[in-house]
């Protein structure tokens, strides 16, 4: 094959690759190629862009793709269960736990934007949320998400959750009980969420908790948070943009 790309060489690479990995992730692929080859063949936008390359990836999608498997939303009656199971325990993992997990419902967050990646490289402290952003009222709190998947100029975010929306006040309450036990236990850390042992949780440590709540339910996962926040929120008759 040439060295220069050529359409048919990016659109040979793309159904090569739809025949090992799920094609939705072939876009991805080539994106990244051509941000590392632009500045040695300037044309490699238009090449990706072409017809051939375009029809190829739309095939092989047609062909190889499998499908979506999404994760099921939190339901009411979980969010009780949980609620119910966890909220009069005293120790501290429990209360961290149940304080993570109902912020994320209620805050429509990520996972990722709570605990560590699995993966060490993966970590970084400037993504980590700190206790000094915390602000608290009788009926709120916030805190600062210094960046996230979404944060293109790493401006970062604010948290806020509230007693009279969805969350109701028990959720205000049971971060407020957490951050208790928090400054307590680590009154001079700077990292807003810390399990007992003084690590930062990570996505593992957060799964293997809740899949234990629902060991026969294998659809139920990290998204599964974000997923229920929608959703409650859908039901309550809010409009699709402004969950948006």
């Amino acid at each position: 094959f040439p060295i220069e790309p050529t359409e048919q060489t990016l659109s040979l690479y793309a159904i090569y690759e739809c025949h090992h990995i799920e094609p939705r992730s072939v876009d991805s692929y080539l994106s990244g190629i051509c941000s590392e080859l632009e500045p040695f063949y300037p044309n490699i936008r238009k090449i990706r862009s072409s017809a051939l390359v375009s029809r190829t990836l739309r095939g092989g999608k047609r062909l190889y793709s499998q499908p979506v498997k999404r994760k099921r939303a939190l339901t009411s009656d979980d969010i009780d269960l949980i609620f119910t199971r966890l909220h009069q325990s005293t120790q501290y993992d429990d209360i961290l736990f149940l304080a993570q997990l109902l912020t994320g419902l209620y805050a429509l967050m990520r996972l990722g934007e709570l605990v560590w990646p699995d993966r060490h490289e993966l970590r970084s402290f400037s993504k980590v949320s700190r206790r000094t952003t915390v602000v608290l009222t009788e009926h709120s709190f916030e805190f600062t998400l210094r960046t996230h998947k979404s944060d293109k100029q790493f401006n970062g975010d604010t948290v806020l959750v509230h007693d009279d929306s969805l969350a109701g006040p028990r959720v205000v309450n049971l971060f407020k009980a957490y951050l208790s036990f928090r400054d307590r236990t680590f009154p001079c850390r700077a990292e807003l969420w810390l399990r007992r042992n003084g690590s930062i949780p990570t996505r593992s440590w957060f799964i293997r908790r809740l899949r234990a709540i629902f060991p026969d339910d294998s659809s139920v996962a990290g998204h599964s948070m974000r997923a229920g926040g929608a959703t409650a929120l859908a039901l309550a008759g809010v409009t699709g943009s402004l969950i948006q």
